[in-house]
């Protein structure tokens, strides 16, 4: 191969590989949620390699080392090494959901040995089953970013829904029909709380997952909501 043939090789390599850059640059802008707060760290979990490309992509043109030629892969071979996003209202979302989510577990293992009514105790198991995973969910996304759970010096008591140190002890004091119009009306303003808190990330966070997540708990929630009312009459 001569000079000229070389030089013309390297420049075809180069230009190939500026193109798969630019189309990734690209495909990255195209999302248009805010961009992540830079306060915090948007690492990923250890060990994680990105995001697989679906089943039915099409093949990706990888660049080869300075003198080689382009390959063709498979895109199920090549993962987006991007960190994941988020921002700051997505942070202080989860560490405000995790007590508020311990608050309604804490009231709801209440129910079994205090409630008169078996449907009280039926929606008391649901919200035990889901929260208490959530927890775990919301744990991991802060962990897998090297995020702590705690926010020095904040007042959870001041978030929407949750119920006074006060409320609380009423509410294991009571028992029989008292305990149910308690819990359906402390439960009740809980869950509302947990609806506006989830509705207005929808409107602010940038973490896809946690976008996902507070859908799920302002849906599932609201319908909560309407099947408590439903039972005393609140």
């Amino acid at each position: 191969m001569t000079g000229r043939q070389g030089r013309v090789q390297l420049a075809v390599t180069a230009l190939v590989a500026l193109a798969v850059v630019v189309g990734v640059v690209l495909a990255g802008r195209g999302d248009s949620r805010p961009a992540a707060a830079p306060a915090g760290p948007a690492g990923r979990p250890a060990g994680a390699t990105g995001t697989a490309a679906p089943a039915d992509a099409p093949p990706v043109v990888v660049p080869g080392r300075p003198g080689e030629p382009a390959a063709t892969r498979a895109a199920q071979e090549v993962r987006d090494a991007a960190a994941p996003r988020y921002n700051g209202l997505d942070v202080w979302y989860v560490r405000m959901m995790i007590p508020h989510h311990q608050q309604a577990v804490e009231m709801a293992t209440l129910a079994p040995d205090r409630a008169a009514d078996p449907r009280v105790r039926a929606v008391a198991d649901r919200i035990r089953a889901a929260q208490g995973p959530e927890i775990g969910v919301l744990r991991g996304w802060l962990g897998a970013r090297d995020l702590p759970a705690e926010v020095a010096g904040h007042d959870h008591g001041t978030m929407r829904g949750m119920q006074s140190a006060e409320a609380m002890r009423e509410l294991a004091a009571a028992r029989g029909a008292d305990f149910d119009r308690l819990f359906v009306r402390m439960m009740t303003a809980h869950h509302e709380g947990a609806v506006t808190m989830s509705t207005d990330l929808l409107k602010v966070g940038a973490d896809q997952t946690l976008q996902e997540f507070a859908n799920a708990v302002a849906v599932e929630q609201s319908a909560e909501i309407a099947r408590l009312r439903d039972l005393v009459g609140a």
